[in-house]
């Protein structure tokens, strides 16, 4: 939803359905894997609270940077369509920061760059149920041979 939200405010030449439609069509994977990312993020986490578990909240902070990096790069496809106008100047603004050839790169390979951002979401909820089921069976040997 906030996704959606962004499209639509950073793009005042389209109407709001129009940008909403054009994002839905180029980064839908991207929309709905994030959504699904996220909350098995929070599913995991909030099974360890409801065990006791103290995982490490690197993994949750590390989605966080995910996403955020996610959603960034997911951007940048919508700018041909004459979606996310604001993009533009941060486009704009890139090779003065970055240089030419970073900026390139970002441009070209941003969906590239925005599925790997989905792997790596779904890499840190894949170590964050990995490290709860290992506590899971530490207590349970711990249970079973005290």
């Amino acid at each position: 939803m906030i996704y959606l939200s962004i499209v639509v405010l950073t793009t005042p030449a389209l109407l709001p359905i129009d940008a909403i439609n054009a994002a839905l069509q180029l980064n839908s994977i991207v929309i709905f894997g994030m959504g699904l990312g996220i909350g098995l993020q929070v599913f995991v986490s909030e099974k360890s609270k409801q065990l006791g578990c103290s995982l490490k909240k690197k993994s949750f902070g590390g989605n966080t940077s995910s996403t955020a990096a996610t959603s960034f790069f997911s951007f940048f496809s919508l700018v041909p369509l004459g979606c996310c106008g604001w993009w533009l100047y941060a486009l704009s603004l890139l090779p003065g920061i970055l240089g030419t050839g970073i900026s390139a790169v970002l441009i070209e390979y941003s969906s590239i760059l925005a599925y790997g951002g989905l792997l790596i979401i779904f890499g840190f909820v894949g170590l964050s149920a990995y490290k709860l089921k290992q506590e899971l069976k530490k207590r349970r040997f711990c249970y079973f041979h005290n």
